[in-house]
């Protein structure tokens, strides 16, 4: 199933993923048409500096731009933005919107990733999430109506919600965490590589209160008001939600393809014949050190390499064997946290370099003693030293007498 110039390729979803995918396409070689399909009306952005770089200040929301007018006319591809996808014919491979159009292609391809998720609170409309471009910009204009020093609820502590109150401390505000596990990071990074962790926020003079249930948040005019599952209520200027996100899989409910948690791909992230996926929304077979199994990753990296490899099939017939290696990184609270590899929070965790009241240090994860993940607090030159640990099976005692982070 190679590509040729008569070939026609729908990509849905115009995040990152759909157009790395685009420029793959193109770069690899294929001639034919090219539609990418967005229900945002802005063309596609990098979603990592909205809650860094953008929202301190550093950057105007345009330099998230990805797809600028001048790459989208050398790629020769046709945009459909502000327009959701709303169902899929496999069979056809047609697309059918919500404006009532249709696109047949030859192929296609779905990238639509993940929303923030929502909670019903009372005053939910006055609420902000950072996952889009335009979800940032209504919160600047928000926050710029704030005083200096004022509080700022940001409700979840994990790694956007972290960022986010970085920036709002940065900007002269006030930030209050409010995590509802023990600690932050708990279900994601373990309990013990959290509890090293755990004391970023206090060091960083931003307020974190764990264990916490918010029940609701209302408007009360001017402010906004936080209600708990017990103690005192809290008015703050802004509420920003950080929850986790929702798989934007609606529009597939009845397209005959296997929904679960994700779209569920083959080893050439095909879905169907003629249908892959890739990024956020791909639930894939990942062939690991320590062995091959089924996982979703919401990493922008792993977005990255999902749309080379399904490009080099789609225009070569030819399947990467590469293993993927995921990674992610967070700024927060001062420093960096960084993660090579896809560890169960369950796993074995040690630090083979520094300590937990050090500002730097490595730590290697491993489960049946073999190395699954490496974990950074403000460490990358030693955290890409050691990458070759998940490149091949390495057990937990060779890679600490090898010691690649000390080099």
């Amino acid at each position: 199933m190679v590509l040729d110039a008569a070939d026609h390729v729908v990509v849905v979803g115009a995040g990152f993923a759909g157009w790395r995918f685009v420029e793959a396409l193109r770069r690899d070689g294929f001639a034919g048409a090219v539609t990418l399909i967005g229900d945002e009306g802005h063309a596609p952005y990098d979603r990592p500096p909205l809650s860094k770089q953008v929202l301190v200040g550093k950057w105007d929301v345009e330099r998230t731009t990805l797809a600028t007018p001048e790459l989208i006319a050398r790629h020769d591809v046709r945009l459909r933005l502000g327009v959701p996808a709303t169902g899929l014919d496999v069979t056809s491979t047609t697309v059918h919107l919500a404006d009532g159009t249709e696109v047949a292609g030859t192929h296609v391809v779905v990238a639509t990733g993940a929303r923030a998720r929502r909670l019903p609170y009372h005053a939910a409309s006055r609420v902000h999430s950072v996952r889009g471009r335009d979800d940032v910009v209504r919160l600047l204009t928000d926050l710029a109506r704030l005083d200096a020093g004022s509080p700022v609820a940001v409700i979840g502590g994990g790694f956007v919600g972290a960022e986010v109150a970085t920036q709002l401390r940065a900007r002269g505000l006030r930030p209050i965490v409010l995590e509802a596990a023990e600690r932050p990071l708990l279900g994601v990074l373990g309990e013990r590589a959290s509890s090293w962790l755990a004391p970023l926020a206090a060091e960083a003079g931003i307020e974190l209160r764990v264990a916490v249930e918010v029940l609701d948040v209302r408007d009360n005019g001017a402010d906004l008001t936080v209600t708990f599952g017990s103690g005192p209520a809290l008015n703050v200027g802004v509420v920003v939600l950080s929850v986790g996100a929702e798989l934007n899989v609606e529009w597939l409910a009845t397209s005959g393809l296997t929904i679960d948690n994700g779209v569920v791909v083959d080893e050439h992230l095909m879905a169907a014949e003629r249908v892959g996926a890739i990024g956020d929304v791909a639930r894939f077979r990942w062939r690991s050190v320590a062995g091959d199994e089924s996982v979703r990753v919401e990493h922008w990296e792993v977005a990255n390499t999902h749309a080379a490899m399904l490009a080099r099939y789609w225009t070569s017939g030819v399947a990467s064997d590469a293993l993927l290696v995921p990674y992610f990184w967070s700024d927060q609270y001062g420093q960096k946290i960084q993660m090579l590899g896809h560890a169960r929070p369950s796993d074995d965790v040690v630090i083979v370099r520094g300590s937990p009241t050090d500002a730097k240090w490595l730590a290697l994860y491993s489960r049946g003693g073999v190395v699954t993940g490496i974990l950074a607090l403000s460490q990358p030159r030693a955290l890409m030293r050691s990458k070759h640990l998940l490149e091949s099976p390495t057990t937990l005692e060779h890679a600490i007498l090898e010691a690649p982070w000390a080099a």
